[in-house]
């Protein structure tokens, strides 16, 4: 990996991790799209990619301090990530048999259509 590449991964992952502490989104909203458009990656290897990113953090330092202001429900956050993990896994079953332009499209028509709720509502 180069220099280069390595802060490239850097920016992005930093970039992720304060949108994700602000916003609650940074994995498939910001990497996904920046490894395949910045660092050229594939569809499937930017989602693998992302997907491992996530691992180990998932926001704790963001979410002491969300918790520490009163805005953590645990119970659901433990049911949103039971199903998450189930879904995860079924997700990427099912996307490794799929043509990677039509993974895109579908990606590309959800972010759409988030941004458009987003921007009307």
């Amino acid at each position: 990996m180069s220099i280069s590449q390595f802060v490239l991964l850097a920016l992005i992952g930093l970039l992720a991790g304060i949108a994700g502490g602000m916003f609650g989104i940074g994995g498939a909203v910001l990497v996904v799209p920046m490894l395949v458009f910045i660092l050229g990656y594939d569809q499937l290897t930017a989602q693998g990619t992302t997907l491992a990113m996530l691992l180990p953090p998932i926001g704790i330092l963001a979410t002491l301090h969300y918790y520490k202001a009163g805005h953590v429900k645990f119970y659901p956050a433990f049911i949103l990530a039971l199903f998450f993990i189930v879904g995860g896994y079924f997700g990427a079953q099912i996307v490794t048999v799929v043509n990677q332009a039509i993974t895109r499209k579908i990606f590309a028509i959800i972010m759409i259509l988030l941004a458009l709720k987003l921007l009307f509502k």
